[in-house]
């Protein structure tokens, strides 16, 4: 797709005389109207005015570019006019606009995103626009364009460079708050200025369709500092420790070789962040193992607040209907009229989980593109289809016959194969459930990867195309293929191991299971363990078996122990702690009691050796006498205050006392006193 596609002959005025802007206004959106652009002119024009009231859209050089995103845009496309006489835009530079495009962009799809953003680095020369305003007929104008166009985009995109001696000097990331326009524009401006001034420079385009040019790791480690032009948040934990200079994306327009100056003469400050950049900003190299801990982090960190919320008004629907009697009930939980509100709003929310946690696993690995098929998978996984129509045969009785019929002899093999194929036609639904989320969020995201690696080589005029149509349908298509073959198989898994662990319910081996859950809570508080143990817990909670209860009750009981730990030894044993220890410790036993584990994480990171050991025996030991003492838990989160959804909350509370009071005894014992 081509600039030329998005703008038609009967979208041009030549000549026009106009009052003032909101003339103008009126004049461009008219023009969309009679191409048939819009179906509804009132909305659209709104959003234009909208956009105004935010800040000009005009860019200086007698230039002006309104656009706006609506779903009163039935497709996407450009008008123009151009003003001999000029007309007050209120550009930066107070010139009055001679030359006006206006943009209407659809709210679904960035088909035309990419060929907007090369309208608006082609509108950066001066010799373009000249031509543009000296045009007397609309077929003149587009042929202007045309020539523009494949002068600078050629449809061959060239191999790119290796890279140069030294490096960029200098890193830019531009964004506005609908990353169209002005994102573009000042990423042509910071560019031309480098090349003017021999500085080289790199910028990161945060437009609507996604993070382009993304830098990288060694690329901000070797810069001498990094440029932010954007009217709107951008990752930066990514560039602790290097001097960055931020600004309105309207400076990276017009002062471009100022903005590099303030890095090359070392004027920008050295930005500081308390986070740690994630792996798909940066492009860092973590190893393999850590790229994979990220992106499952980036799933788990989105799923939380789902399975969070909708455990919690499921718990409270088990809540009404245990104080209206209906404990005994089959439909437990949903016998009452309000516990079946909120068991049906609850489950909703938690039904996302699965969904929520493969998209965004899939989207830290591929970014956008990896969105759809994450989510598609995640929902595949949940609801359970596979290749087979829906049937009453399970698909574990089928492969239990197969086998038993070999073993007894009753059938040879080809027979049995044959039978079992013959109900594999008719096998039901088979969820895979939380494991299947977990591999289709990997493996729909490097399924991505590898298609935009595929599509790399394409024709330039084709790049828009990718995202809205190339990428999905393939995505698509083979996370389909790949969930309807391995359903089955993860939910054979997914039943073992809920059998599994009923059995170890049955047997009492589901209190060490407990114990090392709980101990692992305590092992970095917060960290991969914390995270590890946390996120099994969840996937069993949404099994809603009596093991899975047990082994939520466990992990939260073990989450809650260190900070409560903390407090209770700087009350307890203070001539071990510093004042400025004591003084901030009180705070967590309002976090211990929240079910924030994270509290105890300056203690554990001053002093490790004692804090550290002591928690996860102290957590692990709450964690085991809570199971001991068949303590459950439906609710995934919120501490004691969600104590009335715990199944023998006395019981638990003393098992967290316990829990607590071992851990306080232990690192008091272990560290050494503090002598001020």
């Amino acid at each position: 797709m081509r600039i030329t596609d998005l703008l038609k002959p009967q979208g041009i005025a030549l000549g026009v005389a106009v009052a003032d802007k909101r003339a103008a206004i009126d004049k461009l959106v008219a023009l969309h109207e009679k191409c048939g652009n819009l179906t509804d002119v009132a909305a659209y024009k709104q959003g234009i005015i909208a956009r105004e009231d935010m800040g000009t859209t005009a860019i200086g050089m007698e230039v002006a570019i309104p656009h706006a995103k609506s779903e009163a845009v039935k497709k996407p496309a450009l008008t123009a006019i151009t003003v001999p006489g000029g007309v007050d835009y209120g550009s930066p530079d107070g010139a009055p606009c001679k030359l006006i495009f206006m943009i209407a962009a659809t709210t679904d799809g960035d088909v035309h995103l990419e060929v907007l953003a090369r309208l608006m680095q082609m509108l950066m020369h001066e010799d373009f626009t000249a031509k543009l305003k000296a045009a007397k007929t609309p077929d003149e104008f587009l042929k202007i364009i045309d020539e523009q166009e494949t002068k600078q985009f050629p449809d061959e995109a060239k191999a790119p460079a290796e890279g140069k001696k030294d490096g960029y000097r200098v890193l830019a990331v531009t964004a506005c708050p609908t990353g169209i326009a002005h994102t573009y524009m000042a990423a042509e401006a910071l560019a031309k200025a480098g090349d003017e001034m021999g500085i080289p420079i790199k910028v990161e385009t945060n437009g609507s369709g996604g993070a382009k040019n993304v830098l990288t790791a060694e690329e901000i480690a070797n810069c001498e500092g990094i440029i932010i032009a954007a009217d709107k948040n951008v990752e930066t934990a990514r560039f602790d420790g290097k001097p960055v200079y931020s600004t309105k994306v309207a400076d990276g327009i017009h002062k471009p070789k100022e903005l590099i100056n303030k890095i090359i003469n070392k004027e920008a400050p050295v930005f500081h962040s308390d986070k740690k950049a994630d792996a798909g900003a940066g492009g860092g190299k973590d190893s393999f193992g850590r790229q994979l801990y990220k992106h499952l982090m980036n799933g788990v960190s989105h799923m939380l607040p789902f399975v969070v919320a909708g455990g919690i008004f499921i718990a409270i629907a088990f809540l009404i209907d245990t104080f209206a009697g209906n404990a005994g009930s089959a439909s437990f939980g949903s016998v009452n009229v309000v516990a079946a509100w909120f068991k049906a709003i609850g489950s909703v929310a938690f039904g996302l989980m699965v969904p929520i946690l493969a998209g965004y696993i899939a989207m830290s690995i591929a970014d956008r593109p990896g969105l759809l098929v994450g989510l598609v998978g995640g929902l595949m996984a949940t609801t359970g289809v596979t290749f087979f129509n829906p049937g009453n045969t399970g698909f574990n009785d089928i492969i239990s016959g197969f086998f038993e019929a070999i073993n007894n002899g009753t059938m040879t093999f080809p027979d049995a194969f044959a039978q079992a194929t013959d109900q594999a036609a008719a096998l039901a639904i088979v969820p895979s459930g939380f494991l299947g989320g977990l591999l289709a969020g990997f493996v729909g995201g490097y399924f991505m990867l590898a298609i935009e690696k595929l599509c790399s080589h394409f024709p330039r005029a084709l790049e828009g195309i990718k995202p809205v149509l190339v990428f999905p349908l393939l995505g698509l298509g083979g996370i389909a293929v790949f969930m309807c073959a391995i359903n089955p198989v993860m939910g054979w898994i997914n039943t073992a191991m809920t059998n599994l662990l009923k059995s170890m319910a049955d047997s009492g081996l589901i209190i060490p299971l407990c114990a090392l859950l709980a101990g692992m809570m305590a092992i970095d508080m917060g960290g991969p363990f914390n995270k590890a143990a946390y996120v099994f817990a969840t996937g069993m909670l949404a099994s809603q078996t009596v093991a899975g209860y047990m082994i939520m009750a466990a992990v939260m009981v073990g989450g809650m122990v260190p900070p409560l730990a903390i407090a209770l030894s700087t009350l307890i044993f203070r001539n071990k702690w510093t004042k400025e220890e004591k003084r901030n410790a009180p705070v967590n036993f309002i976090m211990g009691l929240c079910f924030i584990t994270e509290g105890a994480i300056p203690y554990a990171a001053a002093h490790p050796f004692p804090v550290i050991p002591g928690c996860i025996v102290g957590s692990a030991a709450a964690g085991a006498l809570s199971a001991l003492w068949g303590c459950t838990l439906r609710a995934p989160h919120g501490g004691l205050f969600v104590v009335a959804t715990i199944g023998n909350p006395f019981m638990y509370i003393l098992a967290l006392l316990i829990g607590s009071v071992i851990a306080a005894l232990l690192i008091s014992v272990l560290k050494r006193s503090v002598k001020e």
